[in-house]
């Protein structure tokens, strides 16, 4: 009932679609793309933990800058037993373009530990996440590189960071980290930021392709964490009909639409969507194929695949996870006529009020969840604006446009830098 699992590197995904985008930039010099395709930076550090019956295990972390270019760089901490180096690669390259696309100033970063979250303890979850930092503390700071909560991190394991960083400086730093709980400076709505930003984004698709009766539109979403859960509440609040949801347990089906708030409710009591009342059980790999007009994976990398792409029916999907659309499920989808609204651009809410939230700190002056929201749509309208508009004037799919608007505009700040010394 897990997710669909496969063995494609994430980094040769991520390189097989700059090299795409790539293609359409003739104007600029081959130096500048070579340099683009490398990380700037690459830290790996294995480090101790001492666990609640007394032994010591050594965990493995990882922190990739992908640019700086831009500003400091910019991405999460992912604990997951599966974490490799070249994935953490390629999100932090994908957040380089993310950032690029929707204007903000700021570069790509990731992180990630090897762990499964899950068989930790608090107490040993506190420990691994204090060591950790303090090995990042070298090449992180509000100024170079800005840590934020991923899969298998929260709010909780921010101030941690938070807290290590200052109490090695020997002052309170909030803008080191962003994604903090409220009490020690984090930002409002950034909870549900990305998954509204997913929202909004596809009802400016649904606007653009003239479809004005959100009653009349199916959505199905993989994944029921922070990004999908507050896709499926602001879908279903919004008047869509969310018709299948699922987390890592499974998922569950209804053509005649969920009631979102319910399913939250039902997951809060029993850590699962599995088993919610009046729903049909379907699997993840199910679910991508349900009678639905919008499809949002928001789970993890590689779930559409040319092995499914030709079985989904969808004729929208807005990528709420980073990267889970193979190239050659691309091919698949475009040539089905299927509207794919890429990573970069669909799930750049969270990113967008991780800046604001760091603007916040920097400045020690916050603004309201209306505020917030406020602001962050306006970035995300003008991105897809930008976005379409590249589309149709080099005849390219949405995911390949907005890489090379992205990487355009990084390609353009590293020329007018030029290379030190």
């Amino acid at each position: 009932m897990s997710f669909v699992e496969h063995t494609i590197n994430p980094y040769q995904v991520a390189l097989q679609q700059f090299n795409r985008a790539s293609a359409h930039l003739r104007d600029i010099d081959d130096s500048l793309l070579e340099y683009m395709r490398y990380p700037r930076r690459e830290f790996t550090v294995n480090f101790p933990v001492r666990m609640d019956d007394g032994s010591t295990k050594i965990h493995t972390g990882y922190r990739v800058h992908h640019s700086t270019v831009l500003g400091p760089s910019k991405g999460g901490i992912r604990y997951d037993s599966a974490v490799t180096l070249d994935e953490v690669r390629a999100l932090a390259m994908w957040m380089s373009w993310k950032c690029s696309l929707v204007g903000l100033p700021y570069g790509g970063a990731k992180g990630g530990v090897i762990v499964d979250p899950r068989s930790l303890s608090m107490g040993e979850k506190e420990r691994l996440t204090r060591r950790y930092a303090s090995e990042l503390i070298p090449l992180i700071s509000p100024h170079s590189d800005v840590p934020a909560p991923d899969m298998g991190t929260d709010g909780q394991t921010m101030a941690w960071i938070m807290d290590t960083y200052s109490m090695t400086v020997g002052y309170s730093v909030p803008a080191i980290v962003t994604g903090k709980p409220l009490v020690i400076g984090g930002s409002e709505g950034r909870k549900q930021a990305t998954g509204r930003g997913v929202i909004t984004v596809m009802m400016e698709a649904m606007r653009r392709a003239g479809i004005m009766d959100s009653g009349s539109v199916r959505v199905a979403v993989q994944g029921f964490g922070n990004v999908g859960s507050h896709a499926a509440y602001y879908a279903h609040e919004n008047g869509f009909k969310v018709v299948a949801v699922s987390d890592i347990q499974g998922g569950i089906y209804n053509a005649n639409g969920l009631h979102i708030p319910s399913v939250m409710e039902h997951q809060t009591i029993y850590g699962t969507v599995v088993g919610f009342p009046g729903a049909e059980s379907v699997s993840n790999s199910e679910l991508l194929e349900v009678p639905c007009d919008v499809l949002i994976p928001a789970a993890l990398e590689n779930q559409i695949t040319e092995k499914n792409a030709d079985k989904i029916k969808a004729k929208f999907v807005i990528e709420g996870a980073n990267g889970p659309t193979t190239p050659e499920a691309d091919d698949i989808l475009n040539g089905r006529g299927v509207t794919v609204v890429p990573d970069v651009l669909a799930n750049a809410g969270g990113v967008i009020v991780s800046y604001f939230e760091w603007v916040q700190d920097l400045q020690a002056f916050f603004w309201s969840e209306d505020e917030i929201f406020r602001k962050m749509d306006p970035f995300l309208i003008r991105a897809y604006e930008v976005t379409t508009r590249m589309s149709e004037e080099k005849g390219i799919d949405m995911r390949t446009a907005a890489q090379v608007t992205a990487i355009k505009r990084v390609a353009e700040a590293l020329k007018t830098r030029g290379f030190y010394p």
